[in-house]
């Protein structure tokens, strides 16, 4: 009993590592480029979001519009920063 199980869990590694963990392959230069270059750019584009943020807020607030903004000038960008695979541009959260 005790081979059998053993045998089943090495047969059941050897499949799931077999199998790729996406669906498409990210190629080297594009997780350099997303590092080095897309990445700091994001972050930039969420800071400078958020100031345009608050700056808006006062215009904002009286058009009911505050949740649009921020999805938009701050919540995309941060998404696209931090939560999104590195390399990955085609992304959608």
């Amino acid at each position: 009993m005790k081979r059998k199980l053993i045998a089943f869990l090495v047969i059941f590694a050897l499949i799931t590592s077999a199998a790729p963990a996406m669906a498409r392959d990210i190629d080297e230069a594009d997780i350099i480029a997303d590092a080095l270059f897309v990445r700091p750019v994001s972050l930039a584009a969420t800071v400078v979001g958020s100031v345009i943020f608050v700056v808006a807020l006062p215009f904002s607030i009286p058009s009911g519009s505050v949740e649009t903004v921020g999805q938009e000038i701050v919540v995309a960008p941060a998404k696209y920063t931090f939560v999104r695979p590195l390399g990955d541009f085609d992304y959608n959260p």
